[in-house]
């Protein structure tokens, strides 16, 4: 977690911090006071990728709200929000995951959250006094790849449905140079599992680009760069927001040339390289 000072010139200072967490589990933050004296506006950022960190994180806006008697606004940047990917309720007795964390967030009160690239509109929906920044906006950062899309070297993959209109979007944004293709997966109706993935259009000899939010696994994006190997794509790239790669790059190999993504789940220094993919890291 990292914790920043505005002054009234806009200055931004990191500020130290004591943490620990006790044998018994709880966390413990102390600020220096000193650090805040001319202080206009804190600002949070963290990665809230495990329940010990929203817990710090709770205690980190305690003590600094009776540190400045609430009189200071608070900004919290959240890149990856967790518990998005549960934003409905798909079986009887399971919970509504981003509506609690989302509450969880709107019960500390800050002036402003941003989040980036959200997974779906429920989460912007159900955050108080939120800014999504978009997927576009992300992508743009990367120089190589913003290149490639505006000389019409890449093709856009939309590798399903529920990414469509953010992959138009990218498409958009470069005036229409980089031609979409859509995939779909096909599901088995009574078990939901997906039987296939197929292309709706002709990638023989293209080079394409796979844009999505979240890979975790990497389960979708393998089936899709299969077929879209076996139907002549001659380079594959993928965007990814948010780079969880719970698996590893190594089950990409062979069939994912490039990997674009940010810092949004874990910093750069903790991703594990590929001796055959190039990965990219858009640092923020």
């Amino acid at each position: 977690m990292k914790v920043f000072s505005y002054d009234s010139t806009g200055s931004k200072s990191l500020v130290d911090y004591e943490n620990f967490t006790f044998s018994g589990g709880e966390e413990h933050v102390r600020f220096n006071a000193a650090n805040f004296s001319g202080s206009i506006k804190i600002e949070i950022f963290e990665r809230l990728t495990t329940s010990s960190k929203m817990v710090r994180l709770m205690i980190a806006v305690d003590a600094l709200k009776r540190l400045t008697n609430d009189r200071t606004p608070i900004e919290l940047v959240i890149p990856y929000f967790p518990y998005a990917r549960q934003d409905r309720v798909c079986v009887e007795g399971e919970a509504l995951g981003a509506a609690v964390m989302a509450n969880f967030i709107n019960s500390l009160n800050f002036s402003k959250v941003t989040i980036w690239d959200a997974h779906s509109d429920v989460s912007p929906a159900l955050i108080n006094k939120v800014t999504n920044v978009e997927q576009i906006s992300l992508l743009e950062r990367s120089e190589e790849l913003s290149q490639r899309l505006l000389q019409g070297e890449l093709t856009l993959i939309s590798p399903d449905a529920g990414a469509s209109k953010k992959t138009i979007k990218i498409s958009e944004k470069f005036n229409g140079v980089p031609e979409v293709i859509q995939a779909q997966k096909v599901r088995n109706l009574k078990t939901g599992e997906i039987i296939k993935t197929e292309i709706i259009g002709d990638v023989k000899g293209k080079s394409v680009l796979i844009a999505d939010d979240i890979c975790d696994g990497g389960r979708t994006f393998i089936e899709l760069a299969k077929v879209l190997k076996s139907n002549g794509a001659v380079e594959i790239s993928l965007f990814i927001t948010h780079g969880i790669f719970s698996k590893g790059l190594d089950v990409f190999e062979g069939l994912i040339d490039r990997i674009y993504t940010t810092d949004s789940f874990k910093p750069a220094n903790e991703f594990k390289n590929s001796n055959t993919i190039s990965l990219q890291i858009i640092e923020m």
